[in-house]
């Protein structure tokens, strides 16, 4: 029987490559994004490439009830889910008190509000049939504060331990929360958030090779994986418990200063 996995942000980046990585592996579809248009060229593609089916959902996951909205949909279809990847996520550059507040509330709203809330509507079902997995799309950010993406990085944090908490909630049971935490990655992201002529996306990751490491920690149950860090990147996470706060913030600082 076909899996079914629902992915939010799945009309670019990691989100796009985690629908083709489901797709060729023989799975169906649920797709969730804000761009009709792009999601109905991303859905003729799949279902002309591979023997699927895809549904799509048009939502802005920023405005309130629309997980709800998600949920019930998939229930009056009678759909079950069996891998729930809540990709979606969103940043923005500059310093806490100077940047638009609206834009930071949806960046909460959508970074921790949306996937919180679709975990909760979808966990449940997961219980009672004793199966399914958890993907969430956190960052490498989520491990430090992050001076001048102040808001970003505070979200990632929520993801990553929200992830870990509740993947031990759920130990005693067949179902696993995996944590996926890439580092910079090519995709639109670093365009909307203003980091993409900074120092720290100066050599990132195709969205391909994170959203494979992710789809694979997720089939394997594990608790979270790292992905996309080049070496240099790798011994300054190392290096992370050794070094002072004030010393680690200002060198993130710099690296995120056009």
């Amino acid at each position: 029987m076909k899996k079914v996995a629902l992915i939010t942000g799945a009309s670019s980046g990691i989100g796009k490559e985690l629908a083709f990585i489901h797709a060729e592996k023989g799975g169906d579809l649920i797709l969730i994004a804000r761009s009709e248009d792009k999601l109905k060229q991303l859905k003729a593609e799949l279902e002309e490439k591979y023997s699927i089916k895809v549904k799509l959902i048009v939502k802005d996951l920023t405005e309130a009830n629309s997980t709800l909205e998600i949920y019930n949909v998939v229930k009056n279809d009678d759909i079950k889910v069996d891998y729930l990847i809540n990709n979606a996520g969103f940043g923005g550059r500059g310093k806490f008190h100077e940047r638009a507040w609206e834009q930071d509330l949806a960046m909460i709203n959508l970074n921790i509000v949306a996937l919180t809330s679709l975990t909760r509507y979808f966990l449940p079902d997961f219980v009672a049939d004793n199966k399914g997995k958890i993907l969430n799309v956190s960052s490498t950010a989520s491990l430090l504060p992050g001076p001048l993406q102040a808001v970003y990085y505070a979200t990632k944090a929520y993801v990553t331990s929200f992830s870990n908490a509740i993947a031990e909630e759920l130990h005693d049971t067949k179902i696993t929360v995996t944590a996926l935490l890439p580092g910079a990655t090519e995709t639109e992201f670093a365009n909307t958030s203003g980091m993409d002529k900074t120092d720290l996306f100066a050599k990132a990751a195709s969205a391909r090779s994170v959203a494979l490491d992710g789809y694979n920690a997720m089939i394997a149950g594990k608790l979270e994986v790292i992905s996309g860090l080049t070496f240099g990147q790798k011994m300054m996470l190392a290096a992370i418990p050794l070094t002072p706060k004030k010393v680690l913030l200002s060198q993130i600082r710099k690296m995120q200063e056009i």
